[in-house]
């Protein structure tokens, strides 16, 4: 399975009328798109910033709907008043706890690793991270996502409520600590959103 995310760091304003038409125009018609799996829309409604991630079965399917998703992308762009910043991924970990509906909360982790060493950080992730995440209260899902060209990896983790969001973040530092000591990577960035539109549909992978 595959990803493609587009973030734009926008105009808290445009957030309402963003999240409208993903729900009422993007979605409908990228559900007739061949091979979409499906879609999900993180909003931080006090900075403006949104994340919009798109599934597909295949690489080929995603890359072919580069003409659909321009467009959309364009429009969500003009509500939003600001350009994205695009990357695709391989969704090497996928697994839920229980649905995960609008209207919960998630965290988003962006790791740089070393050179040809990404699987080292999905084997750990799967076997030493995850395990201890889904313990935290209130843990709805948990995802990782790589890029293996540019040695990226992107980890996200779900909640039923942004308390149980906030009460997990010192735990969730520590956490990430082993996982850097453990394999080297660097921390680039990590954020907390709002999870607007949850309807990915992948499949779980543990």
């Amino acid at each position: 399975m595959f990803a493609r995310s587009s973030t734009f760091k926008g105009e808290p304003s445009g957030i309402r009328d963003g999240i409208k038409y993903v729900q009422d125009e993007a979605m409908p018609m990228l559900e007739e798109v061949e091979g979409f799996v499906g879609l999900s829309m993180m909003v931080d409604r006090g900075s403006g910033e949104c994340i919009t991630t798109t599934s597909w079965q295949t690489a080929d399917a995603m890359r072919a709907s580069s003409d659909r998703i321009t467009g959309v992308r364009g429009r969500l762009g003009g509500l939003l008043m600001a350009p994205a910043t695009v990357q695709e991924w391989e969704i090497a970990i996928m697994h839920r706890a229980e649905a995960t509906p609008a209207g919960k909360w998630c965290r988003a982790t962006w790791v740089r690793t070393e050179e040809n060493t990404t699987g080292l950080s999905i084997e750990l992730y799967r076997t030493a991270l995850l395990p201890r995440i889904q313990e935290f209260p209130g843990f709805c899902s948990a995802s990782l996502l790589v890029d293996r060209a540019r040695d990226r990896v992107c980890t996200t983790s779900s909640f039923d409520s942004l308390e149980t969001l906030q009460n997990s973040r010192d735990d969730a530092w520590m956490i990430r600590e082993v996982g850097v000591s453990a394999t080297g990577v660097d921390i680039m960035d990590a954020a907390e959103y709002e999870l607007a539109i949850a309807h990915l549909r992948v499949p779980e992978t543990v």
